[in-house]
């Protein structure tokens, strides 16, 4: 069965021009707020901002052979393969003509870093990871009511797990190469925008 990734990667002398960007990573757990940042981040900095989340959501609802596949695995708080992630990713940065990402809530997992740095030839700036407590995190989700089937209780809980398990791995394997810059996201929004500012400020972009 072809997938989406089955569409060829461009050789190097058709490069598209995203592989020359600036990507900046964005991990943290479930409602550690990783959306209204990046949002203030698109504001004042000029960069494009994609969830991986939303772009899977998107092909959910663009019925394409691949949603229910996808769909089933939110639900029950899995990751969706790196291949279909990646590609959706790519085709998101080729579309948009920006040379500034945020790439938000990938990678989510050992397999995401690899696939996405062996195809797309280039490295995170840094990795911005909000850093927050579990319970505090199930609070703002069982409160944010976004009507998200995957907002409840059980598969939370899933998700919280899948974060810890496979997530949380490949923040340290960022902060041991020194682009790990971590935020205190318990916060009050506004003070952690100060602190996300403060940083890509200093970062110069």
């Amino acid at each position: 069965m072809e997938t989406p990734v089955d569409t060829p990667i461009k050789d190097e002398h058709e490069s598209p021009m995203w592989k020359k960007s600036t990507v900046v990573f964005v991990l943290g757990g479930p409602g550690s707020g990783k959306g209204t940042q990046c949002a203030n981040v698109v504001k004042h900095f000029r960069f494009t901002h994609f969830s991986a989340g939303d772009l899977l959501r998107a092909e959910i609802r663009s019925r394409s052979e691949f949603g229910a596949m996808i769909q089933s695995m939110i639900v029950e708080g899995r990751i969706v393969p790196s291949e279909i992630t990646v590609k959706l990713l790519f085709k998101a940065m080729e579309e948009n003509g920006n040379d500034k990402f945020l790439i938000d809530g990938f990678p989510r997992n050992e397999e995401n870093r690899i696939v996405f740095e062996n195809l797309a030839k280039i490295e995170p700036a840094f990795v911005l990871f909000f850093d927050c407590p579990e319970e505090e995190l199930e609070r703002r989700i069982m409160n944010r009511n976004q009507g998200r089937e995957d907002d409840n209780i059980e598969t939370i809980k899933k998700r919280f797990k899948v974060f810890v398990e496979s997530t949380l791995p490949i923040a340290s394997y960022y902060e041991s190469k020194g682009k790990l810059r971590k935020i205190n996201a318990a916060k009050p929004s506004e003070e952690v925008f100060d602190a996300v500012k403060d940083l890509f400020s200093s970062y110069g972009t």
